[in-house]
């Protein structure tokens, strides 16, 4: 009996190996059509006429290098566009850095929105809803407090949106690494696996359907006709609905060239966890399908599972060995190709572990509706935040 068990999870796992290499090499075509891709958009970028912007900055406490993301925005070769940060407390210690913003750069029309309707169990949604009244023009773009962007960054976001078949641009993103384990996987993580995945859904699914937090740029006109921000302020994976309503409208979400940078914090093992699980619930609750494929994509996870199962014979060495190559070239491709992410290759040696945690968190992530999130708790169900006490 014994050996029929081992027998049945031996070809499970030989099974999922194979899924999974079969997903590594749609992730490495992928990668390759939107490297091409990236040279027409930044030659059309930087020919494109540049309507005015209004970029919608929410903030909650600070981020690692908060200054520096911010003043990067102020950086940009582009004529005329606004910064509009908001927060729902007045002493929120963000506020400051905004403050010497404004002094660095009295140029720019740069506001500090104080946000006092926080009712809404995503306060950045509600903030949102109070930021976009004071802002003037016709394109928003949404992006996170801990955000730094090149100086090329706002042609290359707003170029796809001069065709009325584009609803949503979203950009791709890297992680910069603090000193700590928790930290490095999470690195390697966006890199390896999240971005991957992104990539990968939009070769496969011929285009995206949903949006990233790291730039949401959308025109007025598209929120109006959602029901503006309001419709997505109980959701937890608020950039996701907006991407999604907005090609429901069939539109386009298009990927532009723009990679941008995320300044991770000094995660310790239990928190970089704690953040998976809350993005794995989210994603769970919003993309059920496609969450549930991710089974079949954990490869280092299946092949050693099989090399167990076959307690170590020669062939289950080479499906482990030919998996891991074949995930770590994956990883090192859309890592330091496609991002141009400077930390992959340093950060390879871990992707064997983050692997492993991701799908022990992915396995987690169904057992159980609640998530934290900047401090407070929530129960999540069907996409939607209820504040627990």
């Amino acid at each position: 009996m014994i050996h029929l068990a081992l027998r049945i999870v031996e070809y499970v796992a030989v099974l999922g190996s194979v899924t999974s290499s079969i997903y590594y090499l749609i992730c490495l075509w992928s990668a390759n059509t939107f490297q091409q891709a990236k040279i027409k958009l930044r030659l059309d970028a930087a020919a494109a006429a540049h309507p005015p912007v209004s970029i919608l900055k929410p903030l909650k406490g600070v981020d690692p290098e908060i200054y520096e993301s911010f003043r990067s925005h102020c950086l940009q070769d582009y004529p005329d566009y606004e910064i509009i940060f908001g927060a729902s407390d007045p002493d929120d210690p963000a506020v400051a850095s905004v403050r010497r913003l404004q002094a660095e750069f009295p140029q720019r029309r740069i506001e500090m929105v104080i946000c006092h309707d926080s009712s809404g169990p995503n306060v950045k949604v509600t903030n949102l809803v109070q930021m976009a009244r004071v802002a003037r023009h016709n394109i928003l773009i949404v992006n996170d407090s801990d955000i730094r962007v090149e100086r090329e960054y706002l042609q290359q976001v707003t170029t796809p949106l001069q065709s009325e078949r584009v609803g949503l641009v979203t950009c791709l993103y890297r992680g910069a690494v603090a000193p700590t384990l928790g930290s490095r996987l999470e690195a390697l993580g966006i890199s390896s696996d999240f971005c991957a995945g992104v990539l990968a859904a939009r070769q496969i699914e011929g285009g995206l359907h949903f949006g990233l937090g790291s730039t949401l740029a959308f025109r007025r006109s598209e929120l109006q006709r959602l029901g503006g921000f309001e419709a997505i302020a109980d959701y937890l994976a608020d950039d996701y609905e907006l991407g999604k309503r907005i090609a429901d409208l069939g539109l386009h979400v298009v990927l532009a060239p723009a990679v941008v940078e995320t300044f991770l914090p000094s995660y310790s093992m239990a928190g970089f966890v704690q953040h998976q699980l809350r993005w794995a619930r989210g994603v769970r609750d919003s993309r059920l399908g496609g969450y549930l494929g991710l089974v079949f994509t954990f490869g280092v996870a299946w092949s050693l599972i099989a090399l167990l199962a076959a307690g170590g014979a020669a062939w289950a060495w080479a499906l482990f060995a030919g998996v891991l190559a074949l995930r770590t070239g994956m990883a090192w491709c859309v890592g330091s190709m496609v991002l141009e992410d400077p930390q992959t290759g340093r950060l390879l040696w871990l992707l064997p572990l983050r692997d492993l945690i991701g799908a022990v968190v992915w396995v987690a992530s169904f057992f159980g509706n609640t998530v934290n999130w900047r401090g407070d708790r929530f129960r999540l169900r069907k996409g939607k935040l209820t504040r627990i006490a």
